[in-house]
């Protein structure tokens, strides 16, 4: 079952049909126009409902992904660098998003500050291949995570908030 807000996510998000990696050239270069479609079509629904939370850009291949996200909480922005790769098996396997600067902060985690996706999202992901794409991922994979461990980490004072300019120590 999907709650509602879920299902309102997901309708906002093409659906991608080429089935591609990085090492099929000239489907992946298909397969990365419907990427960049949905991302743009999810931002842009993201800052209609007043809900933006990410900026993501990839290098020229579009193998590496990284950028910006961030929650709000108690009216405070908290802001993480993400960074993923494509896997070799994309779209069959789901990128393993990471927020380097959490690693080790909570179990919700693996080594280099992989979020942990196992039980929930992947597989939702490996029922809907090759249709989910970056954009899926950020909305039903790093979104809940932020959600539910943010706030968590938060109240343990595991993380604290910083205001703009200020470094980490």
């Amino acid at each position: 079952m999907v709650d509602e807000g879920t299902k309102k996510t997901l309708q906002s998000i093409p659906l991608l049909q080429t089935r591609a990696s990085p090492r099929d050239k000239d489907l992946w270069v298909q397969r990365l126009k419907e990427e960049f479609m949905a991302l743009i079509k999810y931002v842009q629904s993201n800052k209609a409902s007043d809900s933006d939370w990410f900026r993501l850009e990839s290098n020229k291949e579009g193998t590496k992904w990284f950028g910006k996200c961030w929650y709000v909480h108690n009216l405070l922005k908290y802001e993480f660098d993400v960074e993923f790769d494509i896997p070799v098996a994309y779209p069959t396997t789901a990128p393993e998003i990471a927020l380097p600067e959490l690693d080790g902060k909570t179990a919700k985690m693996y080594r280099g500050g992989k979020i942990c996706l196992t039980e929930h999202f992947k597989p939702l992901w490996s029922r809907n291949v090759p249709k989910f794409g970056i954009a899926h991922a950020m909305a039903l994979g790093l979104a809940p995570w932020l959600a539910v461990e943010i706030p968590d980490m938060i109240e343990k004072g595991i993380i604290t908030y910083k205001e703009k300019g200020e470094t980490s120590s």
